[in-house]
């Protein structure tokens, strides 16, 4: 049992949370870039953009920063999570990652050599090179950005846009980690892990695609895992119910953490999906057999409302409908 816990806490520690509050301004961003083009599948919103290769191949294409407090706190950590967020992107989508580029500005030489030597550690660890990018020496600040290239199949891709009522939704977190020292809202699951695990971790996702047992998915950012699944329900213009109880989690009193905190934590390795109720007990497996706790954790609706239960107390914590995270809406629907 969640110890302490209230449907009502949650909801507002979520709400309010930084990692969900700085994802408003996605959707300004959005109405100022948008432009059409007949090979593009798919892409604000998404993980990664679609991009149409040949009739069966498709182009993924994604980019991330990371906070300029984490390269204030720990330059090494910041590099690494740099490569993984962006590995993540590209798996969220059933694809897989080929190849990065990164940007990097640096205000002196041992902090460039750190945000490398994370970025190294990562790209060698899941087996994706860095082969370019640019640097900004001697700048008043210190960021990190990485853009990838992945590749997919076009019929094996998992958008974020098409979950459908009556879908089950399952959380898949690495439980096997720590709380990072230099990030009391990251879980690190990924630095102690072999090369052979993580990668097999990724490919998970990748053969959920190729074999159809997901209806959509994103992998669990900054928002946490009740911020992540509100994006996802936003752009599919869909909502949910989910049980806090079943949320996959480790033992929050050994470690000192209350339930509310580990919603909100950037899991080293989740993803959040949604499923038929006849592929569940299946996906569910597959994360398993590569040591990520999955389960069911609610059902999809079409209230355009997400709601958290516990204890069958219900607090609703996103009204998608008229305060979205991204707000990326437009008057003809998502920018796909």
């Amino acid at each position: 049992m969640v110890k302490d816990c209230s449907t009502d806490t949650v909801a507002q520690a979520v709400r309010e949370y930084e990692g969900v509050t700085r994802k408003r301004v996605i959707g300004d961003m959005v109405r100022l870039l948008r432009m059409e083009s007949p090979d593009v599948v798919a892409s604000f919103g998404e993980d990664a953009a679609v991009i149409r290769h040949n009739a069966e191949d498709a182009l993924l294409l994604a980019a991330d920063g990371i906070w300029s407090r984490l390269m204030e706190a720990d330059p090494f950590w910041a590099g690494y999570c740099a490569v993984l967020v962006n590995v993540h992107d590209i798996a969220a989508m059933g694809g897989r990652p080929i190849a990065m580029v990164d940007i990097l500005s640096v205000t002196n030489d041992l902090i460039r050599d750190e945000v490398t030597r994370g970025m190294v550690a990562a790209s060698r660890q899941f087996g994706v090179p860095i082969v370019g990018g640019h640097l900004h020496p001697e700048t008043p600040y210190s960021v990190v950005d990485v853009a990838i290239l992945g590749t997919a199949r076009m019929d094996q891709l998992i958008f974020s846009d098409t979950a459908e009522e009556g879908d089950v939704v399952v959380a898949a977190i690495d439980l096997a980690g720590r709380v990072h020292p230099s990030c009391s809202f990251n879980w690190d699951s990924v630095t102690m892990k072999s090369a052979e695990v993580v990668r097999a971790q990724i490919r998970v996702m990748e053969d959920l695609g190729k074999e159809h047992l997901v209806t959509a998915g994103k992998d669990i950012s900054n928002p946490g895992v009740i911020g992540t699944l509100g994006m996802l329900l936003e752009v599919s213009e869909k909502g949910a119910v989910i049980d806090l109880e079943a949320i996959p989690r480790p033992d929050l009193s050994a470690i000192g953490l209350p339930f509310e905190h580990w919603v909100r934590m950037y899991p080293g390795m989740g993803f959040i999906l949604t499923a038929k109720e006849e592929n569940v007990k299946e996906v569910c497996r597959r994360f398993s057999d590569t040591g990520i706790a999955a389960a069911p954790i609610g059902t999809v609706d079409g209230s355009r409302i997400l709601t958290v239960r516990y204890l069958g107390r219900e607090t609703q914590v996103f009204d998608l409908d008229h305060n979205g995270i991204m707000r990326i809406f437009t008057e003809g629907g998502i920018c796909r």
